[in-house]
């Protein structure tokens, strides 16, 4: 499978790390106006660094627009010369939608919206998968090649803006909430690397607990509780404070923050 991302910023690269990681293809174009920002790829197998966006969609069959809002149609008029029917476009532009892009190199060509998180790089993404008419024949594609980063989930276009939310910017909510346990253990006594160890790994226990026995969390917070104990002390503590208010806030303020810089 020939492979180019256009855009190789925190994004692109997580997921040009995923595929090389992988060995996900016969050939992966890498192009930035900013070549040395991807040094570290130049003596990766099969795998060629250039600044021209026109010659990477040329070599490629699978196209992945990884920019920034502000800059994709720039570019991705730039090119739409050079996209032909075989083509697989996939855009992870936050807030640009298939019809823009369709305005811009054609309804009749295969376009799909991608939405991976940075966990892309180690191959644990939750990616959602969007596309048009003619992209619906090749969704399991993209299913193939991100299934391969981590898990995908086929949804409607309007629901990308949510899954940006809970999947991209999710991960920030996260690193956030480890932290403050990194913080609690150290207060009760232990060193800062023990404590980030101890937060990382119970986070990482509780996640696959549930991704393996399929159970809803509740069911397995009613296994570490027990009547009057620390647990249940500890829980009911946060929820007074709002724990879970404050983070259902968050998710959606930053939804509303979304649908703004799209609408702007």
């Amino acid at each position: 499978m020939k492979i180019a991302i256009i855009g190789t910023g925190n994004l692109g690269s997580s997921i040009a790390k995923g595929l090389i990681k992988n060995k996900s293809f016969t050939s992966l174009y890498l192009s930035d106006k900013n070549t040395a920002a991807v040094q570290a790829f130049y003596k990766e197998d099969y795998v060629t660094i250039t600044s021209d966006n026109a010659e990477a969609v040329k070599k490629s069959d699978v196209v992945i627009f990884a920019l920034q809002p502000r800059h994709i149609e720039a570019v991705m008029e730039s090119v739409a010369k050079c996209i032909k029917k075989h083509h697989v476009i996939m855009s992870v532009a936050a807030g640009f939608e298939i019809s823009k892009i369709e305005s811009l190199i054609g309804a009749d060509k295969n376009i799909i919206r991608v939405m991976p998180n940075t966990a892309i790089s180690i191959g644990k993404s939750m990616t959602c998968l969007a596309a048009n008419d003619k992209g619906e024949e090749k969704i399991e594609l993209a299913k193939k090649i991100f299934n391969q980063l981590g898990a995908t989930m086929v949804i409607p276009e309007e629901q990308i803006q949510a899954a940006t939310v809970i999947c991209a910017s999710g991960i920030a909510f996260w690193m956030r909430l480890i932290r403050a346990t990194t913080q609690g253990a150290i207060q009760l006594g232990f060193e800062a690397e023990e404590a980030h160890e101890l937060a990382v790994q119970t986070c990482f226990g509780s996640a696959s607990l549930l991704l393996e026995s399929g159970k809803h969390p509740e069911q397995e917070i009613d296994r570490v509780t027990t009547p009057s104990g620390c647990t249940i002390e500890g829980l009911n503590a946060m929820e007074h404070q709002g724990l879970s208010s404050a983070l259902i806030q968050g998710i959606v303020a930053s939804f509303e923050k979304i649908n703004h810089l799209k609408n702007s």
